[in-house]
């Protein structure tokens, strides 16, 4: 109970708000799925946060749905390859924290556009470092990742942040770009060593499969699931056996912020990576995610594809969470079975997604989910 109750003290609203509130947050990504989440959050804390990112691609997105401009101090809509737009805007909103989230985010969209795949997810990420170069002020940076930067020969084990990174299809070797391209520039220009001449902390953070409300891309399962039931339809699972780290939104977000904290009191402590998911037991099937689900919403039938699958996908990933918890304190909140239902029962109830969110936010960072939601696994 001693992690419990530790992570129930860091990551509460108000021991966040003691470091957000009225501090400038810049925000890559903040029009995305998982950059909307972050974006109410920070807005419920009292931070003033810069914006930069595309617009959404679809009139349903979630930043429409929860009116995304009216939480920033300034939102841009432009393009993170666009090195000197992305530096005036940081440079102007003079930060005291980044999250880098932006990203060309999708496995099989990288297949179809991989040149763009890697210039967004690789020489975007360089932009924002470099942008951090010029500004002469303290700042805290979490840059985001995934779980599929590690060299993956399909062995049953948990990766570990210190395993060989690379990437079979063009969007696993992009982020593993953007995690070397993270590693080279806090080695050459924010080494933890020289902290008080270039007063920046750099991390990264690799999160596991996130799976939560309002996501509406194409292309993954959970979107994927609630238009089928939308539309009467079966689910298609073209990968049903593939196994993945799942969590909800909250539970990375939390944590990027809880580090964030962490690299504000201790500087040099924290410039490392981090993986980020959910316990071993809660690594599951897609299957079995999808049955879980129509078990929740009460409806629905699953098929499998019979086409052969024709782009590689890994068949396993898993993820080592063993360093956040060690160094940060940090535990999942949510097993599987209460990340599935907290989604599904967000789309069952998607009228309102803004007090949907916020209902499930301060659920999150002000009571216990291991108390509030029996455990169905």
């Amino acid at each position: 109970m001693g992690n419990k109750s530790n992570l129930e003290k860091m990551v509460s609203f108000s021991h966040l708000r003691s470091y957000f509130e009225g501090k400038h947050v810049f925000l890559t990504g903040h029009t995305g799925f998982k950059g909307s989440w972050l974006l109410q959050i920070l807005s419920l804390i009292g931070a003033k946060v810069y914006g930069y990112s595309l617009a959404p691609e679809k009139k349903d997105d979630l930043y429409y749905r929860i009116d995304g401009d009216a939480l920033c101090e300034k939102s841009v809509i432009a393009d993170i390859r666009d090195v000197n737009r992305l530096q005036q805007e940081l440079l102007e909103c003079q930060p005291d924290f980044v999250f880098h989230l932006a990203a060309q985010p999708l496995v099989l969209r990288a297949y179809q556009e991989p040149l763009y795949t890697f210039d967004v997810n690789g020489q975007g990420t360089a932009n924002v470092l470099e942008a951090l170069r010029k500004l002469s002020k303290k700042c805290v940076a979490v840059m985001i990742t995934t779980d599929k930067v590690y060299e993956n020969l399909e062995e049953e084990r948990s990766f570990k942040e210190d395993d060989k990174l690379g990437g079979y299809d063009p969007y696993s070797a992009s982020k593993a770009v953007a995690e070397i391209i993270i590693s080279s520039y806090r080695n050459s220009f924010f080494n933890p060593s020289n902290y008080t001449t270039h007063q920046k902390s750099i991390a990264s953070m690799r999160a596991g499969n996130v799976i939560g409300g309002g996501d509406y891309s194409d292309n993954r399962i959970i979107p994927d699931i609630i238009r089928a039931l939308e539309q009467n339809l079966p689910i298609e699972l073209r990968f049903p056996n593939a196994i993945r780290p799942w969590q909800h939104v909250l539970e990375p977000l939390g944590a990027y912020m809880l580090l964030a904290t962490m690299m504000v009191d201790h500087p040099m402590d924290y410039c490392t990576s981090y993986n980020i998911g959910p316990e071993p037991s809660d690594i599951l099937k897609v299957e079995t995610l999808a049955q879980m689900a129509l078990e929740i919403a009460g409806k629905g039938e699953i098929t499998k594809s019979e086409e052969p699958q024709k782009l590689h996908e890994a068949g396993i990933l898993m993820l080592d969470i063993q360093k956040i918890k060690q160094e940060l304190h940090w535990t999942p909140k949510m097993n599987a079975q209460q990340a599935i239902r907290k989604t599904i029962e967000w789309y069952l109830d998607a009228d309102d997604a803004a007090n949907k969110c916020i209902s499930q936010i301060n659920e999150y960072f002000e009571s216990s989910l291991l108390d509030a939601i029996p455990n169905e696994s």
